[in-house]
């Protein structure tokens, strides 16, 4: 019997070649790392000479074998880096050995984070151990080409009446909560995050008091908000750096189920403190005040933060986007405020006369407005809607008459019907903390409320 040569694959690497690679591998010299100096400290900028590092990149810098901070480069100018630390700074000395790593934060995500409260870093806060990820993904997320995002269609019950019915939500939609201190956004926001038809809720909660991030997770979100929520706390006593990776952690994370097919709802509280840490960083590193203290990076910043939400990516899925804007001295034309209207789909505003009246949820019906609303509801929803508004505005227009008795019934018939139906109108926004409300019902009391003959009388 003739014997045959077998046919050589022409995919087998040959052994020897293996061999050789690792050889070849384990005779290559580590990467020689340039460690820099630490040559001046301002206020909570290092500054850095004699090595090289990217925008970004978090560096070691090294005072003694047991003082070791981390710091993150924000800036350069000619052979100097800026940098900013991520943590304490105490125990730095001049001269300190600056040691670039050649990496940068990053979001370890994976099905273990639900549930989970963590910082800016990705470090957990809330003492149940490590979270184990099957992923990690830049902080800086990818940007989403405007012609592959679909349109919004579908509105988003979050449980709310007076926006059920008002100032509809679609999926997918970007909105600003609008509010100065102590008007009840934190309150509004953790209604939401119970009350939401969404699958993942992910908070992130920057530039807050501490105080404020337990109760929020303890007396507003609640156990059963927790199991389906991540929670990311930057306090406010946490450097620029970790504020800004605070957001953009929340972010990402949100990304990465929304890439899953998942129906997500961010709240981010608040934008204003996202701002403030970008001009903390701006100014720190020499770039000039343009707007009432802010440089331009602040307003650039803002659209590459919520340019991230919204419909798209590979999965289908969708993030619908709260995020809150802090007005200082309720002035609605505060730079931060007035850029941020500019870029979401709607904003809500929180009146501070409403709240000190007695009517939660304190949404200001004149000032607040969903660009999207016209395309997820019906003619008679809308109708209803423009009614509800109409009569609400002019009774506020005469308010003052009205009180003082300078207006005389019968004069302005609409306005008789203004009156007669504010106190329903009244009812009809508000609600309490533990009841929500669903789309359906929000419509029907809605229209049925319009619906009603105005009761006038003396």
């Amino acid at each position: 019997m003739k014997r045959t040569n077998p046919i050589p694959d022409p995919n087998r690497v040959p052994l020897w070649t293996q061999r050789l690679a690792g050889y070849r591998q384990r005779l290559q010299p580590p990467p020689v790392v340039v460690e820099g100096r630490l040559t001046r400290m301002v206020g909570l900028t290092l500054e850095a000479a004699g090595c090289r590092a990217a925008i970004g990149e978090l560096c070691n810098v090294v005072a003694s074998p047991t003082t070791q901070v981390e710091a993150e480069v924000v800036g350069f100018s000619g052979d100097r880096l800026y940098l900013m630390p991520t943590g304490d700074m105490r125990g730095l000395v001049p001269n300190a050995r600056v040691i670039p790593t050649g990496r940068a934060y990053e979001a370890n995500v994976g099905p273990d984070l639900l549930g989970r409260i963590i910082d800016g870093s990705g470090r957990p806060l809330d003492g149940k151990g490590r979270i184990v990820g099957d992923t990690r993904l830049p902080l800086n997320g990818h940007p989403i080409n405007p012609l592959a995002r679909d349109p919004i269609r579908k509105p988003l019950d979050v449980g709310i009446r007076s926006i059920n019915s008002l100032f509809s939500v679609g999926r997918g939609q970007r909105l600003g909560l609008f509010a100065g201190s102590g008007v009840g956004k934190s309150v509004l926001l953790g209604m939401m995050t119970k009350f939401t038809n969404a699958d993942v809720v992910v908070v992130g909660l920057i530039g807050e008091r501490g105080r404020e991030v337990k109760e929020f997770i303890d007396n507003i979100l609640g156990p059963a908000g927790l199991a389906r929520a991540v929670v990311v706390a930057s306090p406010a006593d946490s450097p620029p750096v970790m504020r800004l990776h605070g957001a953009a952690m929340a972010t990402t994370i949100a990304e990465y189920y929304r890439d899953q097919g998942k129906h997500v709802l961010l709240l981010m509280d608040s934008l204003t403190r996202f701002a403030q840490a970008q001009r903390e960083i701006a100014l720190a590193i020499g770039e000039p005040p343009a707007t009432k203290g802010y440089p331009p990076s602040v307003f650039a910043k803002i659209p590459q933060l919520v340019e991230r939400a919204g419909n798209g990516g590979p999965g289908g899925g969708s993030i619908t986007a709260f995020y809150t804007v802090l007005v200082e001295g309720d002035d609605q034309q505060d730079p931060i405020a007035d850029a941020a209207r500019a870029i979401l789909d709607g904003h809500l505003v929180l009146s501070r006369q409403l709240a000190e009246s007695g009517l939660y949820p304190a949404v200001d019906v004149e000032a607040s407005i969903s660009r999207v609303m016209t395309e997820i509801i019906d003619q008679t929803q809308l109708t209803a809607a423009r009614k509800f508004k109409a009569q609400y505005s002019l009774y506020q227009q005469n308010r003052d008459l009205i009180n003082v008795g300078a207006y005389v019934r019968g004069s302005n018939p609409e306005l008789d019907a203004a009156i007669a139906a504010h106190p329903r109108l009244r009812t009809f926004l508000q609600q309490g903390m533990l009841e929500p409300v669903s789309i359906a019902e929000s419509k029907k009391g809605l229209l049925d409320l319009v619906a009603a003959p105005p009761r006038i009388g003396p």
